[in-house]
């Protein structure tokens, strides 16, 4: 299959009979069910087409005992049910036999949404979402690296922001990911070389809240894919050079009300509506609360340090990219392209969750009408402390424990998370950070086995 005439392999599948149909037509061999794990891992399993519509219509059983924050295994009966619109077939599952995907919702065996499926946690909030009025789009700009292979951190290139070499291989790399996104229906809007040597960034056209999430996992298992055919390794780890820039997820984000953008007022010295202002407050309050659910591994603080473009600070901005929120300048005309830009998350995250703690941060920003501060255009990174305090600049969690705590007690990320996911959640990572604090590690035992 030629994926980079993605035009002839896309699939925009409306029901489960456009499935069934275009499986048939094609000689399609395997149907893959994917499905995320509590903390974003991707999960898999595929079916022949003899067993396509039960899939379908009923949902394919599995044991969810094995999965991480799935169930215990006294009730380990899951039910993985189909999207038909997440329908699309693999590009490097092509020829005569090809191979096609499909996102599932997990249920449980009586049929019911299963508390323990991420996807649900931000289905549940999306629906909220409507029943107000709202629609959620989302554009996420992730991050990546280039190595010679997963057991270190040899460069590919020695571009730099913005650069333009035609006969580097991370850019035919990322131009062959692009065409693969294409075939499976994840608009690309641009795509660039990023600040640290090997790294590299491809920008998703914006989408509903679920479509994007789903993107936003097809997009990694992309990258990923297309390195691997190639001998290389790519890697989304937030911070895996030291002394390098690490890689970060920005999240444009907006709420519509029909076709009207709900964040725009020509009126506004800043064209940002009350809604807008009370959602970026809101994100703003809860953003220490929410920052283990966006940046949820140990590495993940390794690139939330001054001095790397990473913002730190709770604050917001027009110009000021040391800010953590920023609102991109109006232009005249694009009235719908007003949106807030969430610097602070990482690409190695559960989208599903991540979204789902930023929209609702952002909701009790509405709901409870909190009052926007003023913004900081000056360098926050230049501040002295007592300068950050007279500002009212506070700071998100320095470490993985720091934030876990802070997310413990937040009665906000319990309610959006749901009891059983947030649990979950809570657990695992104390218990990575427990592997972490008694980790020796080689700077250790240089730095001190010599002198102590």
């Amino acid at each position: 299959m030629d994926y980079k005439n993605e035009k002839e392999i896309q699939m925009n599948c409306k029901n489960e009979e456009d499935v069934l149909r275009v499986v048939k037509e094609r000689g399609v061999s395997f149907i893959q069910f994917w499905f995320t794990d509590v903390l974003g891992n991707l999960k898999s399993f595929a079916v022949t087409p003899t067993e396509l519509e039960e899939g379908l219509t009923e949902g394919m059983g599995f044991d969810g005992s094995s999965i991480e924050g799935f169930a215990r295994i006294q009730e380990s009966d899951m039910i993985a049910k189909a999207d038909p619109t997440t329908f699309q077939l693999i590009p490097w599952r092509g020829g005569d036999r090809p191979v096609g995907r499909m996102f599932c919702d997990i249920l449980n065996p009586d049929g019911s949404p299963y508390e323990g499926d991420p996807r649900y946690v931000l289905k549940r909030l999306l629906k909220k979402v409507g029943e107000m009025g709202y629609t959620f789009y989302v554009g996420p700009e992730l991050e990546y690296f280039y190595f010679k292979n997963s057991s270190g951190t040899e460069v590919l290139d020695s571009g730099g922001y913005f650069d333009a070499r035609p006969l580097d291989m991370g850019s035919n790399l990322r131009r062959e990911t692009i065409f693969a996104l294409q075939a499976m229906g994840v608009q690309v809007e641009y795509s660039h070389h990023e600040v640290a040597p090997s790294q590299h960034e491809i920008d998703l056209r914006y989408d509903e809240g679920l479509r994007m999430a789903d993107k936003t996992m097809t997009y990694r298992m992309v990258v990923k894919e297309i390195a691997r055919q190639h001998g290389v390794y790519a890697t989304f780890m937030p911070k895996p050079i030291f002394g390098q820039n690490g890689s970060g997820m920005h999240v444009h984000q907006s709420l519509f009300e029909g076709d009207k953008n709900a964040f725009y007022d020509p009126s506004d010295q800043f064209n940002l509506s009350d809604i807008a202002k009370h959602y970026i407050a809101g994100l703003m309050k809860h953003a220490p609360e929410i920052t283990a659910i966006t940046n949820q591994w140990v590495n993940s603080y390794k690139r939330l340090v001054p001095g790397y473009e990473a913002p730190v600070y709770v604050s917001w901005a027009r110009r000021n990219r040391s800010a953590m929120i920023r609102v991109p300048m109006y232009k005249p005309g694009k009235e719908k392209a007003t949106r807030i830009e969430f610097r602070s998350p990482d690409p190695a995250c559960n989208p599903y969750l991540a979204f789902a703690v930023m929209l609702g941060a952002g909701l009790e920003g509405i709901e409870k009408k909190y009052e926007l501060p003023d913004p900081i255009e000056e360098d926050i990174f230049e501040m002295n402390p007592g300068e950050r305090r007279a500002h009212g600049i506070t700071d998100l969690p320095g470490n993985l424990y720091a934030a876990i705590l802070e997310t413990e007690k937040s009665e906000l990320v319990k309610k959006v998370l749901g009891k059983h996911v947030f649990g979950k959640f809570i657990e695992n990572k104390k218990i990575e950070w427990d592997m972490y604090r008694t980790h020796v590690s080689q700077f250790e035992i240089e730095r001190y086995l010599p002198k102590l």
